[in-house]
């Protein structure tokens, strides 16, 4: 599903002697697997999400996503991945719930605007939004702002979901509705690449572990073979890993 080699990427305006955002990362991920993406902040995570996605193009190495080559096939990427930003506010562009899900619709008086809408009703009830159909996003709250975007990006059904610091700033039943979200992407087959600061709340979910530290990919594998070494580079190892070594799921 997805082949790194050797990705580099330096951003515009870099100062010269300063290191690239992302230098040498090399990893696969097999279709429908949890990748867990680690690092602390301005370790390149974000970046590596936007070349995923088809935002940025590298400027050294490859990076094939489900038979997308690139560089080369940017544009192709953008219509099979979906990127969720921490930030919700950067990313809803309709003024209700409802504009929001349908801003790429086709219009309402046509069979595919009535699949649509019928379809973006149905997203809404399943993330729990049915009741703010008409609501101003301005209104919900940090979490419900959260479900909107994740909804908004399921919709396009897209073959490979990115989130951006998903589990930051939500309470923990929140987290628990986010993880349930995870789990029924991850049985339908979904390939998903969440980044994190905090590994508790996905760690026992993920399939392979990828850990950047100032640009480089250094640690990389299934979670049990990557959390001996993840605090030598800035990561707490989950509780249940630190004192005895296995990992439980997230409650």
């Amino acid at each position: 599903m997805i082949v790194a080699k050797g990705l580099r990427y330096t951003h515009p305006g870099t100062p010269a002697g300063t290191p690239p955002a992302l230098d040498g990362v090399e990893f696969s991920v097999p279709p429908g697997a949890l990748l867990c993406l680690c690092g602390v902040n301005g370790s390149g995570k974000s970046t590596l999400l936007q070349l995923l996605a088809g935002l940025l193009r590298a400027e050294g190495g490859t990076l094939d996503v489900a038979g997308h080559h690139c560089p080369g096939a940017e544009a192709a990427l953008r219509r099979h991945a979906a990127l969720v930003l921490q930030d919700a506010d950067m990313q809803m562009l309709g003024a209700t719930v409802a504009e929001d899900l349908l801003l790429t619709a086709p219009p309402a008086h046509t069979p595919q605007g009535a699949a649509a809408l019928a379809a973006a009703r149905e997203a809404a009830g399943r993330f729990g939004l049915a009741a703010h159909w008409d609501s101003p996003v301005h209104t919900l709250s940090y979490g419900q702002k959260r479900k909107l975007c994740l909804a908004a990006a399921l919709l396009a059904a897209p073959g490979l979901l990115l989130l951006d610091e998903p589990f930051s700033g939500l309470d923990h039943p929140a987290a628990l509705e986010l993880r349930d979200i995870l789990a029924r992407n991850r049985a339908a087959g979904l390939t998903q690449v969440v980044s994190v600061h905090e590994l508790e709340p996905v760690v026992d979910m993920a399939d392979l572990m990828l850990v950047l530290d100032g640009g480089r990919q250094v640690l990389f594998g299934p979670p049990a073979a990557v959390l001996d070494r993840v605090r030598a580079h800035g990561i707490r190892p989950p509780c249940s890993w630190t004192a005895r070594r296995e990992i439980v799921p997230y409650e």
